[in-house]
């Protein structure tokens, strides 16, 4: 065992690494005379998100049903119009996180825990975030997404070390919460702080020096 804080760091991608520019959605709702957040209400309700998160439904499909959702509000061209922004929403990677993940990585692995979506790999092609970590376990891939035990498990596996010698974060409670169940050391991220705070004695490890 070494005598790091911890030995792999397991880390969401969303709202922490990951953050979505809805700026569109959020002038074709007003437009529409829809409260702000009314489409992102929609589209995360369970009987939407959920389906695509484990990879059961497209992106079109998730859209259509979006837009289904939405039509009881507004005009059809309009609920079709606010779908399709969400659903293609543009994304920025908050560099900040990216560059203290980067220098984790170099002392110990890094596993990204993420409820995505089967088009994961590119949008991480987009941001040039392919080689970010040494794995990714994307919901919609392994079928099971957080706070369920079993993606918890699947991550640990894959990071190569016990759950207790690994440290989680991520920006939901729930999340948190089953990560402390299973066993890790688990932050709730609000920014980039609380990162900086948990990875400080990775980062910071200096060698002994040579005798």
């Amino acid at each position: 065992m070494s005598d790091l804080a911890f030995d792999a760091l397991l880390c969401d991608l969303d709202n922490v690494i990951r953050f979505y520019d809805l700026d569109e959605v959020n002038r074709l709702e007003q437009a529409a005379g829809l409260p702000s957040g009314t489409t992102m209400e929609i589209a995360f309700a369970p009987e939407r998100d959920l389906p695509l998160l484990l990879g059961r439904i497209s992106r079109a499909q998730w859209a259509a049903s979006i837009a289904d959702a939405l039509a009881a509000k507004v005009p059809t061209q309009q609920a079709a119009a606010l779908a399709t922004a969400f659903a293609h929403a543009p994304s920025r990677a908050d560099q900040h996180v990216v560059e203290l993940i980067r220098q984790v990585r170099r002392s110990i692995p890094v596993v990204l825990v993420t409820n995505a979506t089967v088009w994961l790999d590119s949008d991480l092609a987009q941001l040039g975030l392919t080689d970010l970590a040494d794995h990714v376990v994307n919901s919609s891939r392994v079928h099971v997404a957080k706070p369920d035990a079993e993606i918890y498990k699947i991550a640990v596996g894959r990071a190569g070390v016990p759950a207790h010698r690994c440290a989680f974060v991520d920006d939901s409670q729930a999340n948190v919460d089953a990560a402390r169940q299973a066993g890790m050391t688990a932050v709730l991220y609000r920014d980039v702080s609380d990162l900086r705070q948990l990875v400080d004695p990775i980062v910071n490890t200096v060698g002994p020096s040579p005798v």
